[in-house]
């Protein structure tokens, strides 16, 4: 049940606020003077695809867009390059340090633990990379554009049927029946694509920052319950799933609140990004330390050894602390 309320927020709050953004944009158009020889045919379509982009960036409240600026020296990208290695490290370190205080106490883990952590970190990094040139391909052959233009209710009601279903499908399948379980975790990657594609709108250096920031986040935390006391931090479970359907109700509420409610809606926004983030960190701590509780299960025989179910619950983590990241540092770039 955690799958089914942790998908909706991860895939609508990029065009939640669609209807708002849509009308000043087609103002700003319509309030500009024509030109005299204003006669070409192409026009109206190069004027549809500005407003779609337009419509998207208008969606975070914001553009991302900045301003010129001067070249920078030589020696800005190696420290742009030392400054993320030293976040990735330095967030590895004080997470260890602060939460990973009561190590294992059975000597390390052991070789089948470690291996069944391994295929399923492979697999959730290729359903990633699946969801990112996917993504990209439909940008490009113009999916996005369409898909800001269609009503964020059907875009929800679509997306999340194709998702749990897929998702369903591919936990409800044998995973002695290779072809079929591939071809829905596929289905259920390509169904993530689709969905997040008007992400590609972004400035690329942006999605790059964001990507190195949830891989910080999560191999850090991820550390932590790997290499934590057996089954600490499965009592999360219950806390977890309370708190994700808080953050699930702050992100359906600029979908139902009037504008007018500006305060409530400020502060709906900062549960589902900054909760948000704490959430699905929590989420990820718990999945690790699940799976490695699964592993030992299916060594005794218990349960059949699955890391492609283990790693879409890694993969829903990812994409909903992504998706935060990325609207994170574009209000950061904004306010520079």
């Amino acid at each position: 049940m955690a799958f089914v309320l942790r998908r909706p927020f991860a895939i609508s709050t990029c065009l939640k606020q669609l209807p708002k953004a849509a009308a000043p944009i087609t103002r700003t158009f319509h309030s500009s003077p024509k030109p005299l020889n204003f006669h070409s045919k192409a026009t109206p379509s190069v004027t549809t695809l500005t407003k779609s982009r337009n419509a998207f960036q208008q969606s975070f409240r914001r553009s991302y867009q900045s301003p010129a600026q001067a070249p920078s020296p030589s020696g800005t990208f190696a420290q742009r390059l030392l400054y993320g290695a030293a976040i990735v490290g330095g967030t590895v370190v004080a997470t260890n340090l602060i939460f990973n205080r009561e190590t294992r106490e059975d000597g390390g883990m052991p070789p089948f633990e470690r291996q069944f952590l391994n295929e399923t970190f492979l697999h959730t990094g290729l359903g990633v990379g699946i969801i990112g040139v996917a993504a990209q391909a439909l940008h490009r052959s113009g999916w996005s554009y369409r898909l800001m233009t269609m009503n964020p209710w059907v875009v929800m009601g679509v997306g999340l049927a194709a998702s749990i279903g897929t998702m369903y499908g591919t936990f409800a399948t044998d995973p002695e029946n290779f072809m079929q379980k591939y071809a829905l975790w596929g289905g259920f990657n390509l169904a993530q694509a689709a969905i997040l594609s008007p992400l590609m709108f972004m400035q690329p250096a942006l999605l790059a920052r964001a990507g190195l920031y949830t891989v910080a986040m999560m191999g850090s935390i991820a550390f932590v319950g790997a290499t934590a006391k057996q089954e600490k931090y499965l009592y999360l479970g219950g806390p977890l799933l309370a708190g994700v359907a808080i953050v699930a109700v702050s992100g359906f509420a600029p979908l139902v609140l009037p504008v007018t409610a500006a305060r409530t809606l400020m502060w709906s926004e900062r549960i589902w990004l900054y909760g948000g983030l704490a959430v699905f960190g929590g989420f990820t701590l718990y999945d690790t330390q699940k799976i490695l509780q699964h592993a030992r299960m299916s060594e005794r025989g218990l349960v059949k050894r699955d890391v492609v179910n283990e790693s879409i619950s890694l993969e829903l983590d990812f994409l909903n602390i992504f998706i935060r990241m990325v609207q994170i540092l574009g209000m950061r770039n904004q306010r520079k």
